[in-house]
């Protein structure tokens, strides 16, 4: 993407799950940064939906295969086993049936890559405990009434849903708002307190 901005480091973590020449949906890709990279340097066939029309324009202009859609609704027209990996990055929190998108990406996929704002980091806890309303971070950044995240999770409630519903998560990590890893990989009381956003690879058991 001639121009574009640097991608998210966070995004960069995410492309490092994803195996070379797989066939990839980026699910609310915005501009498509990631989906550009997975083609050009992985040799992906990746494709994203994304439902803000002016994202998907920019991202057609630059010749990525992006089309409008909505998680909510668009994962159901996809055939079981259309792609290797699904990804969700920072839009679970945002969806209107998480649980159920969870259940079409890993239908239309083998994998499943699913980063979110932790609700549990300490700040957050901190804000509640001591203001008495809403926090308000970098990734948690509108008033209550305005905000698009909708269903807030923890880091110990995705593995709660994970273990629920029978999915086997591969690999995680813990990371601060920018995407730079934290060192509390092997502890998710520990990530839950400290990570800012947790990042999942997911696939049925």
């Amino acid at each position: 993407m001639s121009g574009a901005k640097k991608m998210r480091v966070d995004l960069a973590l995410i492309a490092a799950m994803v195996q070379p020449g797989s066939r990839v949906l980026d699910v609310g890709c915005a501009e498509g940064q990631l989906i550009e990279h997975l083609i050009r340097a992985k040799q992906c066939d990746a494709r994203g939906i994304e439902i803000d029309m002016q994202e998907v324009q920019r991202a057609i202009s630059h010749g990525l295969p992006v089309m409008q859609g909505d998680a909510d609704t668009e994962l159901v027209t996809y055939p079981d086993h259309a792609f290797d990996y699904v990804i969700l990055s920072r839009t679970l929190q945002a969806v209107e049936q998480p649980r159920e998108v969870l259940r079409q990406m890993l239908r239309i996929s083998t994998h499943a890559i699913v980063s979110f704002p932790n609700f549990g980091h300490w700040n957050l806890r901190l804000q509640l405990l001591l203001r008495g309303r809403m926090p308000m971070t970098a990734n948690w950044n509108r008033m209550w009434f305005e905000t698009p995240n909708i269903h807030p999770c923890t880091i110990r409630d995705f593995f709660d849903l994970c273990d629920a519903d029978g999915y086997v998560v591969e690999d995680w990590q813990a990371a601060d708002e920018e995407g730079r890893r934290t060192p509390w990989r092997r502890s998710a009381r520990l990530a839950n307190l400290f990570g800012e956003q947790g990042l999942f690879l997911l696939r049925k058991a």
